[in-house]
């Protein structure tokens, strides 16, 4: 659990890489009127400055006009425009561990504010907007609520462990709550150095890291991600331009692909130099153009009379600056706010929409935004499991070791592959005796290496296995079943509720079968070995690939009906190799 109490912020340093804990508030100062904006945030620079302080806070995306009049926001002003609490120096956390209370268990249900019809009448609305010329760009979005009585520090822990996020940001104000865990940057100021890193487009993650690499590579080259990504960087190299010295705006990283637990996220760097002091940079780039579209004023009033919601924080900012010039403030995205005493919680989702774009494929790019409020974090290591003889050594190592450093590549685990190889290597020498063994190789999540290993009953694979089909589909979108893990609840239950067979037959949504609890399938039609191909679901076993190189298997789809006209069935895997088996429906 984090330390945060009431009046205390939690805020992300991304250039540093630690967390700053702000604590003890010396004054807290916030409005609800838009006119007392620019002389209440002078006020905390000031303070800042000559007092050699440290605000940390939010500003919310409806404080728009505040900064500049022209700006149109919603004036359904429920929560402060923009609430800031001054702070002596912050105490630095090196790493946190972002443990939920035993009591998170509870999936809140989020409900979206307006309907699907709802939304594709407004994204009607928005594509006729850029039809008739009034906008290129629309950011359209809304909002998702919740009934939450829970411990807010455990919605961020859940949040953060999710997206891992560089701009994270928690702050507890009694009352009212906010938990960000926004993986973008609005701007960064260090000296006379401003960073600001736009995010504009995103794509799902795929299954398998080959697949995983092929959405990265198409997303990375796609046109429209690309166009809609520029437009932005246009926008805010014009912005910077206001207040950046003479031609020191400049781009150095265009089109970057950042990974993250649940997307892809297409980002550009933008830099400049400058000596405007952070009321100027705040009125001449709030709020960011990410999040609003192009060209700002027109598409602001779009948004405003199209959404039937304010958007509040959402789209706003979260940060801190301090003496010295030193500030960072995110983009307020994949950010919740919970009311205590109302006891509910509000998040918004939402994309940019370009004349190309679609209803369907918008909203669903809206609701892979929505995945860090439900994805439970599940504590689990890689796992590979090998067969020792004192003959041959470990079989079929080289592609252990590849499907694991795959996998690693894929949850980002840390995998030092000679250490691997010296510990296997270290435990082999320890068997005695004849017998094969079998060993488990297991990798966690900050790279610790465990190794078991137990003599291996090689009459266990003699004779034929009782296989049944499964009596329902698994979903092929679960990423758990293309990588080998501990996270195996999924064959122990079928297992349990199988206890008169030996092993138990998987098929997918689709009708197609995929593998068996403890090994990959194969079956002989017509004289041919078929096994299912590993994007019906499935893992990539290592026998499986040796013999599809060697020529001996094929892939291709089959569909559970065509069993019955299989010549042979039987299961293979490493450390048992060939299991005939004995197949009931």
């Amino acid at each position: 659990m984090i330390p945060v109490q009431k009046g205390e912020a939690l805020i992300h340093d991304a250039a540093e890489g630690h967390w700053l804990y702000f604590r003890n508030p010396l004054a807290v100062y916030s409005t609800t009127v838009h006119s007392e904006i620019p002389s209440l945030i002078r006020y905390i620079h000031k303070r800042v400055c000559s007092e050699r302080l440290y605000a940390a806070g939010f500003i919310s995306y409806d404080a728009s006009p505040g900064f500049d009049k022209a700006l149109p926001a919603s004036q359904e002003v429920k929560t402060p425009l923009l609430s800031f609490s001054l702070y002596e120096a912050p105490e630095i956390i090196k790493e946190l561990h972002f443990e939920s209370s035993e009591k998170d268990n509870k999936e809140l249900k989020w409900t979206p504010c307006i309907s699907k019809d709802e939304y594709n009448k407004g994204f009607s609305a928005v594509k006729e907007y850029i039809r008739t010329g009034h906008s290129y760009q629309v950011n359209y979005t809304y909002r998702l609520e919740a009934e939450f009585n829970g411990d807010p520090r455990d919605l961020f822990c859940r949040m953060q462990r999710a997206q891992n996020a560089s701009y994270g940001a928690y702050l507890d104000y009694g009352d009212m709550v906010v938990a960000s865990a926004s993986p973008e940057l609005f701007f960064s100021l260090n000296g006379d150095r401003i960073m600001t890193k736009p995010m504009k487009g995103t794509a799902p993650r795929g299954m398998t890291t080959k697949e995983d690499r092929k959405i990265a590579q198409e997303f990375y080259h796609s046109e429209k991600n690309r166009a809609e990504n520029m437009m932005i960087v246009d926008m805010i190299r014009n912005d910077l331009g206001r207040i950046a010295r003479s031609g020191t705006v400049r781009v150095p990283r265009l089109f970057e692909i950042e990974k993250y637990p649940t997307l892809w996220q297409m980002t550009t760097e933008v830099h400049a130099q400058t000596d405007a002091e952070i009321p100027e940079i705040l009125e001449n780039l709030f709020p960011c153009a990410s999040i609003t579209g192009a060209p700002k004023y027109r598409t602001m009033e779009i948004i405003k009379e199209l959404e039937s919601t304010a958007r509040g924080l959402y789209t706003g900012s979260i940060g801190y600056w301090g003496p010295h010039r030193r500030a960072q403030f995110n983009v307020a995205i994949r950010t919740a706010m919970m009311n205590r005493n109302e006891q509910t919680a509000r998040y918004g989702t939402g994309g940019g929409v370009v004349w190309d774009s679609t209803m369907e494929g918008e909203y669903e790019e809206s609701l892979t935004k929505t995945g860090i409020l439900s994805r439970k974090e599940r504590v689990f290591s890689l796992l590979e499991t090998l067969k020792w003889t004192k003959e041959d050594g470990f079989i079929l190592l080289e592609r252990h070791i590849k499907r694991l450093e795959e996998s690693a590549d894929y949850f980002d685990y840390p995998c030092r592959t000679g250490d691997i190889k010296k510990a296997l290597e270290k435990t082999s020498g320890s068997f005695r005796g004849e017998e094969a063994q079998r060993v488990r190789l297991l990798l966690d999540r900050d790279g610790e290496i465990h190794i078991e290993a137990q003599p291996l009953n090689e009459q266990d694979s003699k004779g034929l296995r009782t296989l049944k089909r499964a009596d329902y589909p698994m979903s092929s979108r679960n990423p758990f079943l293309f990588h080998k893990t501990t996270e195996r609840e999924i064959y122990k239950n079928l297992l349990k509720e199988n206890p008169d067979y030996d092993d138990v037959l998987l098929w997918n949504e689709q009708g197609e079968i995929t593998e068996s609890c403890i090994a990959n399938i194969v079956l002989v039609l017509k004289g041919i070995h078929y096994t299912p191909p590993v994007s019906c679901g499935l893992l990539a076993g290592t026998m499986r690939q040796e013999m599809l190189e060697q020529g001996v298997l094929k892939e291709r789809v089959v569909k559970a009906a065509e069993i019955a006209e299989a010549d042979e069935i039987y299961l293979i895997n490493s450390v048992r190799g060939i299991m005939r088996v004995n197949y009931s429906e």
